[in-house]
């Protein structure tokens, strides 16, 4: 990561930990000596698991004072019962930063387990993320999914232009959207747009849509929609993306469809946290 962005995360990072430890330790302040010196190492206990949040992992124990190795890369598959990193410092430290460091590291890689089992199904399209993402956690959240194999999309509504169903409602329909869009953001700014229909899909593409979002297609009405944009000649104008209903059983078909992208909002809203716990050596 850049400087601006290490400063940023660092700092959020440290509010993380405010949040959690308050005024102190009490338990581990009243246990354990203050000049005790101790080592630990943070195990995986998910089988294949995608490991994810280490660098985080380590600046949260250097807000604490403790120094720390990663063991694995982010981004690494690893087997149950894995060291991935280790850590030495003040025991009070290393009990204060735990569980902080721990839940950030959880999440993160039970993003990018799910990411990459799903992506490992949907090839060739590529997995996307939304913006379905804990408020405070979007930065970890995305970037959990790319490490996982997928792509962030936007990572705010400054982004790019992506014209959604309550737009329409509001703004008339996607060939009107489109080109107003386009009018007021210039050239330069990407601009995406919901289709609710294979018509409505066809409508975008020809008002200049760079990206075309399928929305809460059956996979035969995605694949119908898709062959005919190609037999229109506009298969090569806009990328096609496909959301909504889309889950690890029905992927497959999905990705026959022919679409370049299959956006999901589970793989950053409902994630199942991969196992680890830290234990002291």
């Amino acid at each position: 990561m850049d400087l601006q962005t290490f400063l940023d995360v660092r700092e959020m990072l440290a509010g993380f930990l405010q949040e959690d430890i308050g005024q102190g330790d009490i338990t581990s302040d009243s246990i354990v000596s203050a000049d005790m010196k101790v080592k630990a190492e943070i195990l995986c206990k998910t089988d294949g698991a995608i490991v994810c949040g280490l660098e985080e992992a380590s600046i949260i124990f250097d807000l604490c004072g403790c120094k720390s190795r990663a063991l694995v890369k982010d981004g690494s598959k690893v087997r149950k019962g894995k060291p991935v990193m280790t850590v030495s410092g003040p025991a009070r430290s290393i009990l204060k930063s735990e569980r902080v460091a721990l839940n950030l590291m959880m999440r993160m890689s039970g993003i990018a387990t799910e990411t990459h089992r799903l992506s490992e199904a949907a090839r060739p399209a590529k997995i996307m993320a939304t913006r379905k993402t804990a408020p405070g956690l979007r930065y970890f959240d995305k970037k959990a999914v790319v490490m996982g194999g997928g792509l962030a999309h936007r990572m705010r509504l400054d982004d790019m232009v992506l014209i959604k169903d309550n737009h329409l409602v509001l703004g008339g329909t996607p060939e009107k959207c489109v080109q107003l869009a386009r009018q007021n953001v210039g050239s330069k700014i990407k601009v995406e747009c919901e289709a609710r229909n294979k018509k409505e899909a066809i409508s975008a593409i020809q008002a200049g849509a760079d990206v075309v979002m399928l929305d809460n297609f059956t996979p035969g009405q995605a694949a119908s929609a898709i062959k005919e944009i190609t037999r229109l000649g506009l298969r090569k104008k806009a990328r096609i993306e496909i959301s909504g209903g889309v889950n690890y059983k029905n992927i497959k078909q999905y990705a026959r469809a022919g679409a370049d992208y299959i956006s999901m909002g589970y793989i950053t809203h409902s994630p199942r946290a991969v196992d680890l716990s830290l234990e002291i050596l």
